[in-house]
């Protein structure tokens, strides 16, 4: 069979440039692999062990579904304890905004893990950087299901959040190493679609984990499958870049490759959409446990099914995107996402204002706005990504970084305010949709000349 060659990558216009081509290619001669019609197999190099083990190849949907499920384990620790709010503050005797920064000290591990996980794996490969960050959440949700305080479960999140930002922040960043452009966001748009599934799933069985068996259950299934996820990315998930040799200048490469990043406009221009769009989701995930439960009287299967809901909203938009982006471009689909959530932003604040009291108003504000979400999201995390093809690692790193601070400063904001309304909630999604879109419409040129070079 032949070898895997530097040409699986795929581009928008169905090529890749000669430097990561061959980089993709060196990686994948020095792991050994050999290429089949469907799969990439390891083979061993001595001759004590004949055993193979199959790897997944570029450009299958068997590979988008793996790293999408990768990336869902960061909304399934985010989603599945969310209806158990109020009985953590009950156990734990802590308030409503103690509870909150759970969430908050999560992002924040997160945003400090992206910074740390994306340059390394830049210099010694995406698998074994992979592997490192999926031990770290393991031990943060283990130290989460046995957390006998308000303060531990806090810290215990730091330490689960940082795992849980390398297993995302390298998910995307193999999409950059095997593709390019459109192609690139289609798969970022797909990846969404099928990540989708763990918030609408979480919360409800979260919800009925909480009723039956208390609130640690949760952080139990989610180790579960942090172990799982370990046990598959070591069996299926092929590198896709060789490791550099110069480690002694590891610190000095990153932030190079961070100043680089930092100082590109069209980078700029859509991590202002990532990080706004993400800022209402995140006003969403840290307002609506103790607004749907505590204003609107949902039980926590209750409040699982109503976030399961609106979460349909994102899957549908990234479907949307994924069937789209390829005709009309990432650019054009992200205006269009935009708009969404602009719309439903402003939808949450007349649901509240003149039905205060309807659950499906506001429902379906937040169903448009989340699918909004779903096509601009991806759509600009590619954008963010497409200038970089030897820095993918890094400008992944720093747009997770800034995009997870900002959203936990916003989300921790929402707690400190939340009271017996909805407002505050709806208040922060509303701004975020607004600041969304006109960070679209007035970069559209700096975005544009980008594109031209």
């Amino acid at each position: 069979m032949p070898r895997l060659r530097g040409d699986e990558r795929v581009g928008g216009r169905g090529g890749c440039g000669p430097p990561r081509q061959r980089a993709v290619a060196r990686a994948t001669c020095r792991a050994g692999m050999v290429t089949g019609p469907l799969r990439t197999r390891r083979t061993s190099h001595t001759a004590s062990s004949r055993t193979t083990t199959e790897m997944l190849r570029p450009n299958t949907f068997a590979l988008t579904a793996l790293l999408a499920l990768m990336t869902a384990l960061g909304p399934l620790a985010m989603d599945l304890y969310l209806p158990s709010f109020p009985e953590i503050g009950r156990t734990l005797a802590a308030s409503p905004s103690q509870v909150q920064l759970t969430i908050s000290f999560y992002m924040l591990g997160f945003a400090v893990g992206q910074l740390f996980f994306g340059p390394i794996s830049d210099r010694f490969g995406r698998k074994p950087v992979l592997s490192f960050s999926l031990v770290v959440f393991c031990l943060g949700t283990l130290a989460c299901a046995v957390a006998p305080s308000i303060t531990a479960l806090i810290a215990a999140r730091v330490l689960q959040g940082a795992g849980a930002a390398g297993v995302i922040v390298l998910a995307r960043t193999v999409v950059r190493d095997l593709y390019d452009g459109a192609r690139a966001a289609r798969e970022m748009a797909l990846m969404g679609a099928i990540m989708g599934i763990a918030p609408i799933l979480a919360p409800v069985v979260g919800g009925v984990l909480e009723e039956w068996l208390g609130w640690r259950a949760g952080f139990v299934l989610i180790l579960v499958a942090g172990l799982a996820a370990m046990v598959v990315v070591r069996r299926l998930l092929p590198e896709t870049v060789p490791p550099a040799r110069d480690d002694a200048k590891l610190l000095q490469g990153s932030l190079e490759s961070f100043g680089i990043v930092m100082r590109n406009k069209a980078f700029l221009a859509y991590l202002g959409i990532v990080t706004a769009s993400f800022s209402g989701l995140f006003a969403y995930i840290s307002g609506s446990p103790f607004v749907m439960q505590s204003v609107y009287g949902l039980s926590p299967t209750g409040f699982g099914l109503f976030y399961g809901v609106t979460s349909l909203g994102f899957i549908s938009g990234a479907l949307t995107a994924a069937h789209v982006v390829m005709r009309i471009g990432f650019d054009r689909t992200i205006g269009i996402g935009a708009v969404g959530v602009l719309v439903g932003g402003i939808g949450t604040l007349a649901a509240v204002g003149f039905a205060p009291t309807s659950m499906e108003a506001l429902a379906a504000a937040l169903a448009v706005f989340l699918f909004g979400f779903g096509l601009a999201m991806p759509q600009a995390q590619a954008g963010t990504l497409q200038p970089f093809p030897d820095r993918a690692g890094a400008a992944s790193s720093l747009v997770g970084c800034v995009q997870q601070t900002v959203g936990a400063a916003v989300g921790a904001v929402v707690g400190l305010a939340l009271n017996t309304t909805a407002w505050p909630m709806v208040i922060a999604i509303a701004l975020t949709g607004v600041i969304t879109f006109a960070i679209w419409i007035t970069t559209r040129q700096v975005r544009a000349s980008a594109h031209r070079r």
